[in-house]
C-alpha cells in the first residue's frame, strides 16, 4: 500500500475528548479517495458511490501526524474499488481501516460512463532540488 498524503492534527481537529474528531478524518479520507480515483482514472468526472464499514482502531491526538494510504482492489467498467488505511506516521499504529471504497466515473449528466482503465498506475513523484 502506498501512503500518499499526511495531515498534522491541530486543535481544531479534536473532539471534546481531545482526540481526533472522526468527522474530520472521514472528510479527509473522502477527499484523498477522490484524488486517488481521479489520478487512477485520469478524469475528474468521478463520484463517491460506496464506503464500506469504517473501523476505528486507534485514536490520534493533537500534534500527531497521520498518513493516508490507498490500494486499488479492482476496476469495473465504470468504477474503481480500493481500500484505505490511515496510520500514525511515526509509530505506524493503524487509526482507521476501510475495506472498500467505490468511485464511479460519470458523464456530464451524472450517469455511469466506462473509463477504459484496467490497471493501477503508480503516482507521479515530482522531485525538487533545494539549494543548501
Amino acid at each position: 500500500m502506498n501512503f500518499y498524503s499526511r495531515k498534522l492534527i491541530k486543535p481544531e481537529d479534536l473532539n471534546p475528548n481531545h482526540t481526533l474528531f472522526g468527522g474530520s478524518l472521514l472528510r479527509w479520507i473522502d477527499e484523498e479517495a477522490a484524488i486517488f480515483a481521479i489520478c487512477q482514472l485520469n478524469s475528474d468526472k468521478v463520484v463517491t458511490k460506496f464506503i464500506s464499514e469504517i473501523n476505528f482502531i486507534n485514536s490520534a491526538r493533537g500534534g500527531d501526524i497521520i498518513e493516508m494510504g490507498m490500494e486499488v482492489l479492482k476496476f469495473g467498467s465504470s468504477s474503481i474499488t480500493f481500500k484505505c488505511v490511515v496510520r500514525n506516521k511515526f509509530n505506524k499504529k493503524q487509526i482507521i481501516t476501510i475495506d472498500k471504497i467505490v468511485f464511479v466515473h460519470v458523464d456530464e449528466n451524472g450517469r455511469p460512463k466506462p473509463h477504459g482503465v484496467t490497471k493501477a498506475t503508480e503516482p507521479e513523484r515530482d522531485s525538487v532540488s533545494v539549494p543548501v
